[in-house]
C-alpha cells in the first residue's frame, strides 16, 4: 500500500527505487549457476526449467502486471519452436537465426491477434485465447507435411552455438544457452515493468476503465505488451526446439498453457521474480513425483496447487513478501 502511494505521489521516485537492485536477487542468480557446479547429471532438466521459466515470465508480463487472462498462450510458445524447428530441417539450424525467426513468427501472429485481445476482458478474453490454441494445435495437426503432425516435425538438426559448442548429451551448452537467452530477457522484462509503461500497465490491471481519464491509451497498452509477450514466449519456444531437438504437438497443447498459469500462481503472478520461482517448484515437483509415481504425479501437482492458493494466495513469494513485512513491523 505504501509504495501505491508513493507511486501516485512521485511516479519517478517510485521507479528509481524499483530498479534498483537488491542483495537477493544478486544471490538468487548466482544460485542458478550451480547445477554446473553441484549438479552436472541434472543439467537437462535445468535447462528445462530456464526454458519453462522464460515462458512464465511472458505469460506474467500481460497477466499479472497488464491483467489479460490467457488460456492459449502455448500458441507463441508452438510458433517459435515450429520456426526453429522447420528452418533447421531446410539447413538453417543456426541457434541465433534459429531464435530471431521464432521471435518474429511469434510476434506477428501476436500482434495480429492482439487487435481482438485489446477489445475483450474477462470471461470472453479466456474462451478467445483457448480457441485460438486449439485452432492453433488443430491447424499443426493438419498441416502434417510442413509440422509432421501427431508423429512430430523430422529432421531436426540444430547446429553448433556461435559454431563452436555443441549442444552435447550433457546438457552444458543447453543449459548455459537458455540461462543466457532467460538472464537477457529478464533485464528486458525488468526495464520494461519498472517504467512509466509498465505503471500505466499495472494501472490498466487495476481499473481499466479510469486510466483513459488520464490520458492512457488502454487498447494500445496492451497491444504493444501482448505482441511482447508474445515475442519471448516465442524465443522460449525456440529454445526448447534447439535445445531437444524435436517438435510435436505438445508444444501447441492446452495443457502447456494450463502448466505455466499453474507455475505463475505457484511462484506469484505480478511479481517479476514469480514465474522464475514457480517454474523450479513445478519443474522440480514434477520431475520427482514422475519418479514416484508416473500416473499419479498430478495428483500431487494439484494438491501443491490447492495448499499454495489456500495459505499463500498471492503465492510462494507473495508468503515470503508478507512475512518480511511481520517480521520488520515487529523489529521496528
Amino acid at each position: 500500500m505504501a509504495a501505491t502511494h508513493s507511486a501516485v505521489a512521485d511516479p519517478h521516485l517510485y521507479l528509481r527505487a524499483q530498479i534498483r537492485w537488491r542483495p537477493i536477487e544478486f544471490v538468487f542468480w548466482a544460485a542458478t549457476l550451480l547445477p554446473f557446479l553441484l549438479f552436472p547429471n541434472y543439467l537437462a532438466l535445468a535447462s528445462q526449467i530456464a526454458i519453462t521459466a522464460l515462458f512464465a515470465l511472458s505469460l506474467d508480463l500481460i497477466l499479472g502486471y497488464a491483467g489479460v487472462v490467457s488460456l492459449g498462450h502455448a500458441v507463441f510458445f508452438g510458433l517459435g519452436a515450429y520456426t526453429a524447428g522447420i528452418l533447421s530441417t531446410f539447413g538453417w539450424g543456426d541457434p541465433l537465426l534459429g531464435l530471431a525467426a521464432g521471435a518474429v513468427a511469434a510476434g506477428l501472429f501476436g500482434y495480429v491477434t492482439s487487435f481482438i485481445i485489446a477489445r475483450f476482458r474477462h470471461l470472453a478474453l479466456i474462451m478467445i485465447t483457448l480457441g485460438l490454441g486449439l485452432l492453433m494445435h488443430e491447424a499443426a495437426n493438419t498441416a502434417s507435411w510442413l509440422t509432421g503432425g501427431s508423429d512430430g516435425l523430422q529432421d531436426v538438426s540444430i547446429g553448433p552455438l556461435f559454431g563452436i559448442f555443441r549442444f552435447d548429451l550433457y546438457g552444458y551448452t543447453a543449459y548455459a544457452y537458455s540461462l543466457s537467452v532467460l538472464f537477457i530477457m529478464f533485464l528486458l522484462v525488468r526495464r520494461l515493468v519498472n517504467s512509466p509503461f509498465g505503471l500505466a500497465l499495472r494501472g490498466i490491471r487495476e481499473n481499466a476503465i479510469r486510466m483513459p481519464a488520464i490520458g492512457a491509451p488502454n487498447a494500445a497498452h496492451i497491444r504493444k505488451v501482448y505482441t511482447i509477450a508474445a515475442v519471448i514466449a516465442g524465443i522460449a519456444g525456440a529454445l526448447l526446439a534447439q535445445t531437444t531437438s524435436t517438435v510435436s504437438l505438445g508444444v501447441l497443447e492446452f495443457q502447456r498453457s494450463a502448466d505455466v498459469l499453474v507455475i505463475l500462481i505457484l511462484g506469484g503472478a505480478g511479481r517479476l521474480y514469480g514465474g522464475l520461482v514457480g517454474a523450479v517448484i513445478f519443474m522440480v515437483a514434477r520431475d520427482q513425483f514422475s519418479g514416484i509415481n508416473p500416473q499419479l504425479w498430478y495428483f500431487w501437482i494439484g494438491l501443491l496447487l490447492v495448499t499454495v492458493v489456500m495459505f499463500l494466495p498471492n503465492g510462494v513469494l507473495g508468503g515470503f513478501a508478507r512475512l518480511a513485512a511481520a517480521w520488520r513491523s515487529k523489529a521496528s
